[in-house]
């Protein structure tokens, strides 16, 4: 019963801009239904009491009249079947409007651990395909369910006027169906689930092979993703064909039943006329009546049958909307803590973390009692192998993955990082990662992301600070040229100037470089970071890189391993303690490598 509240209210907090619509569908399909109840009573009429005993001589002569009384009749209900329709459209694209923007604001606002723990094909069909099965239902089926209701009630009232023994008859087999109905519709929920998530599992497959089509062609890859796909695809329809076997199964026992109802009526009421209890008129009316309600009252068993997979799309979409979002301005509600939106980050001094430690589970610890300082306005390198926790510590800082409680403590400028709104700690803390993301639009568009009202000028210089405007403008659309899917256009060096063009125009006083020049030649490198030491006098950066070259410049260099810190300090320092970095230095560096790293003056 609980859930069942739950998805009453997350359906009506969705119907706003949509209730009238809804409203008015509903009157309409009630207007609708009570004149086709009048179209009987009309032939009844006609039967017994025109062509019949003679009663109407003006009406038996002028038949006319009767058939333009139909005629009216079935224009007006044409006419508020039309009403009902358009407002059903209506209302339906309101709901699903409403509920579609809805689930995109909320996805936008979930924490990263949330999204590494969902397939984004499975997200995709929850924001698509499941909304589509729960408008369907609460709009359209729904409405479908109170003008039954209405149907019967009238239907009902009119046959019991003229029979009450046949009216009985006809009633006997309501619950039988619906009885019937019930029981498909547990038997199919859980089926329906099923076919649901591996649905969800399908669209994953497509989604990571068509992103990822590049690595599937270098690796010879093909036969192995057509083999993942119809396995997938094998299941996916083994269920549908389980679900329409079960619903081949409904639909021959419905119209079993249907035809007994039929005919049981015709029996009944035959036998009724000829006995005097029934006229003509009134048998041609109740047989009409009797085949009104088969329809209505069969799809009371499908919109049932619908009612499984609408509650099961409900849970799905439900999962995202009751998962929790970053906290981005709960603090900003605090009367104490107002001011932290609009502080100044100019005074801000510092970067500090202490004793910090962090796992992506309960068996995957990343860092270990990691403690430094960053001075304002001093450039900070990180150094360590794979999986030494080098991006999680710009992932920690930006609030991508929360710290919890216990496990150390981040700040800026001494304040607890978790005081301050993510919206204003994102906006002043630029971050260029190793494999950066590139919109599937203009080049100028993507460096203008993080400053839409960026005039051209300054998405040009940004992207001369970068060394990408050359190789721009010998694009035959300059910077009007369309990057492709995920930048596919671009070289992988290209995709990664143009992402740092882009943290430069947000001119964030913090810069973080997660090992964004790691597909640039060295040369490239090093003419990047010349560009940006006289750009970036003032702005805190943060250099993670596998190149000593890219790091040696530092202020101050932390060298991680397994988590912890193994060493800090100045480049100088650390080769005279011949220690990791040291080693790292003489693998690295060749005797030509060491005398051109002597005459460049462009470490940032």
């Amino acid at each position: 019963m609980r859930n069942g509240n739950r998805k009453i209210k997350l359906a009506a907090q969705f119907f706003t801009g949509a209730k009238k619509y809804f409203v008015l569908a509903i009157i309409a399909s009630f207007v609708t239904t009570a004149l086709n109840s009048l179209t009987p009573q009309i032939f009844r009429f006609t039967i017994d009491s025109v062509l019949g005993d003679g009663r109407y001589p003006y009406l038996s002569e002028h038949l006319w009249i009767m058939a333009l009384v139909l005629i009216g009749t079935a224009v007006l209900s044409g006419g508020s079947m039309y009403v009902s329709r358009a407002n059903t459209a209506m209302a339906g694209e309101n709901f699903a409007k409403n509920l579609r923007d809805a689930l995109f604001t909320h996805v936008q606002k979930l924490p990263m651990n949330w999204h590494d723990k969902n397939q984004t094909g499975d997200i995709i069909q929850r924001c698509t395909s499941d909304v589509e099965v729960i408008r369907n239902f609460v709009v359209t089926q729904l409405l479908e369910v109170f003008r039954t209701v209405f149907l019967i009630t009238v239907s009902f009232a009119m046959m019991l006027s003229m029979n009450w023994k046949l009216s009985l008859v006809v009633f006997a087999f309501i619950p039988v169906v619906v009885l019937y109905s019930a029981v498909f519709y547990r038997l199919i929920a859980r089926r329906f689930t099923d076919a649901d998530e591996a649905e969800g599992e399908l669209s994953t497959v497509v989604q990571e092979n068509a992103t990822g089509v590049r690595v599937v062609r270098a690796f010879g890859r093909e036969k192995f993703e057509m083999d993942r796909f119809r396995k997938k695809n094998d299941a996916f329809a083994k269920l549908w064909i389980k679900l329409g076997t079960l619903s081949g199964l409904y639909w021959g026992v419905g119209d079993l039943i249907t035809g007994l109802q039929v005919v049981t009526v015709i029996v009944v009421g035959a036998w009724e006329a000829v006995n005097g209890q029934l006229s003509v008129g009134e048998f041609v009316a109740f047989a009409s009546y009797n085949t009104t309600l088969v329809w209505p009252i069969r799809g009371l068993g499908r919109i049932l049958s619908d009612m499984s997979k609408a509650g099961v799309s409900f849970e799905r979409v439900d999962y995202i909307i009751r998962a929790e979002e970053e906290a981005y301005s709960s603090l900003e509600e605090k009367e104490e803590k107002k001011d932290l939106k609009s502080m100044s980050w100019d005074s801000m001094e510092g970067i500090a973390f202490s004793h910090v430690n962090f796992g992506y589970g309960e068996e995957q610890k990343v860092l270990s009692d990691v403690t430094f300082e960053i001075r304002k306005g001093t450039t900070f390198g990180i150094l360590g192998g794979t999986g030494s926790g080098k991006s999680t510590v710009v992932q920690l800082l930006t609030r991508l993955y929360e710290l919890e409680d216990g496990n150390g403590v981040i700040q800026i400028g001494g304040k607890d990082i978790r005081e301050i709104p993510l919206e204003t700690l994102r906006q002043h803390v630029g971050i260029v990662l190793q494999e950066p993301f590139l919109y599937s639009r203009t080049i100028r568009e993507n460096i203008a992301a993080s400053r839409p009202d960026a005039s051209f000028e300054e998405i040009r210089e940004a992207a001369k600070i970068a060394c990408v405007d050359e190789a721009i403008m010998n694009f035959p659309d300059g910077y009007d040229t369309l990057v492709g899917e995920r930048g596919v256009t671009l070289s992988g060096g290209q995709r990664q100037r143009v992402a740092i063009a882009r943290m430069l125009l947000q001119k964030a006083p913090v810069m973080v470089f997660d090992d964004s020049l790691s597909a640039v030649d060295s040369e490239t490198d090093s003419l990047i970071r010349k560009a940006l030491k006289e750009y970036m006098k003032d702005t805190t950066v943060i250099l993670i890189s596998h190149r000593i070259t890219t790091l040696m410049g530092a202020s101050k260099i932390m060298v991680l391993n397994q988590g912890r810190v193994a060493e800090m300090g100045s480049h100088r320092e650390l080769l005279e303690r011949d220690g990791i970095y040291k080693q790292i230095y003489d693998i690295q560096m060749s005797h030509d490598d060491r005398r051109q790293v002597k005459r460049d003056n462009g470490s940032i």
